[in-house]
């Protein structure tokens, strides 16, 4: 049996790299992942060498005026992904009195027109196999907002009003879209905040801890397994508690 083909955006660090490692020690994948340097190719690849899997990391940033070479490329040398998982994303605070037009759009042409544009690429293919999965990674901030972060909680609210859209489509063809929104997550960026700064921030959430990044892949996983064939236009919360519906 063939693998299944996998392409996760942004998979160097953090939650995109717990995600890459789940499905690298799953079995029964290809898999393939975004970074926008050398470096993180090589990050990338060492995860895929360490559990002998097909894949590899690609160099590739989400603003590149060449993505229809990247997609034809792609689909020539790996085939067509049956699992797409949007993760690739990037921050840029300030209060808004402070923030620049610049950070504005570097966040929102990223986080959400080049998600919009990988997704384009790749969906029409899914159309045509009539199979797919779809995975945007969103955030608490989405639903809660948050001080410093304008561009970035809109970005991720337009990525869940995005994958609502898109599963409205699109589920009749067998695909099937949703979002999973993270809160706080353990990660590079976090692990260097003042302990009493996390202290004060697990206070907020009901399981009075932090999430790692291995909670958020395996909450992607189950979203792109068999399990989830009757689930699509959802938003998966991993937040501890701290949105509850």
């Amino acid at each position: 049996m063939s693998e299944e083909v996998v392409l996760v955006t942004g998979g160097s660090r953090g939650i995109g790299k717990s995600i890459v490692e789940k499905y690298a020690k799953a079995g029964g994948y290809a898999v393939y992942s975004t970074a926008t340097s050398i470096s993180g190719k090589k990050k990338i690849d060492q995860v895929l060498e360490k559990y002998s899997v097909i894949g590899a990391g690609l160099v590739f940033n989400m603003l590149d005026e060449g993505i229809d070479d990247f997609v034809k490329n792609f689909l020539s040398q790996y085939g067509a992904p049956s699992i797409l998982i949007n993760n690739a994303g990037v921050t840029d605070d300030a209060l808004i009195l402070r923030m620049r037009e610049s950070q504005w759009d570097n966040v929102i042409d990223t986080n959400l027109k080049g998600t919009f544009r990988i997704t384009k690429a790749f969906i029409r293919h899914m159309i045509k196999a009539r199979k797919g999965k779809i995975i945007f990674l969103s955030s608490v901030v989405a639903a809660s907002g948050n001080a410093g972060q304008v561009n970035y909680s809109a970005s991720k609210a337009g990525i869940e009003a995005m994958c609502k859209s898109i599963a409205r489509e699109v589920s009749h063809r067998g695909i099937t879209v949703n979002c999973v929104a993270p809160g706080f997550i353990s990660t590079e960026m976090t692990d260097n905040l003042p302990i009493e700064v996390k202290e004060k921030l697990a206070e907020s959430i009901p399981m009075s801890r932090f999430g790692s990044p291995q909670d958020v892949a395996e909450a992607v996983f189950f979203l792109s397994s068999e399990n989830a064939n009757y689930i699509t236009g959802t938003v998966l919360n991993v937040n501890g508690g701290m949105l509850m519906s």
